[in-house]
């Protein structure tokens, strides 16, 4: 036969599984983690409102007028920043990531650095994408 448990299950569900955000201090590659996995799920949205303005172009010359006058709006390319950030970002943190697995970059002052790179370099090269367009338009 199976034994009881020997402890009541109200004092189990008291206690913590594991540690949690209480234990940790938040440092810099925590919140790029963060980020990493918040670009990821943007990116999802993103990718239907990039479906969203080919399936407009596969269609008619009015759903494409509507999808390209929304694109184009103020709040559009807002947007269309945004999404271009986040995949630029989520990119970048996916090499940082690559770098790890190979076990570089994982002491204390390179791991930092590749930390605060993935932000500086996708914000430095999302602006530099968007300069580009505006002057290739």
């Amino acid at each position: 036969m199976a034994e009881a448990n020997p402890r009541p299950i109200a004092a189990a569900a008291r206690r913590p599984l594991s540690p949690h955000l209480q234990v940790y201090r938040m440092i810099f590659t925590m919140l790029m983690s963060g980020f990493h996995r918040v670009t990821g799920i943007l990116l999802y949205t993103g990718t239907l409102l990039l479906a969203w303005w080919l399936l407009a172009a596969a269609s008619d010359a009015q759903a494409f007028a509507v999808a390209s006058g929304f694109l184009s709006s103020i709040i559009g390319r807002l947007v269309l920043l945004g999404y271009s950030w986040c995949l630029i970002h989520h990119l970048i943190g996916g090499i940082r990531h690559l770098i790890w697995d190979t076990g570089a970059g994982m002491e204390h002052p390179a791991r930092e650095y590749l930390a605060k790179g993935t932000l500086i370099s996708s914000v430095v090269l999302t602006i530099l994408v968007w300069i580009i367009g505006y002057i290739v338009r």
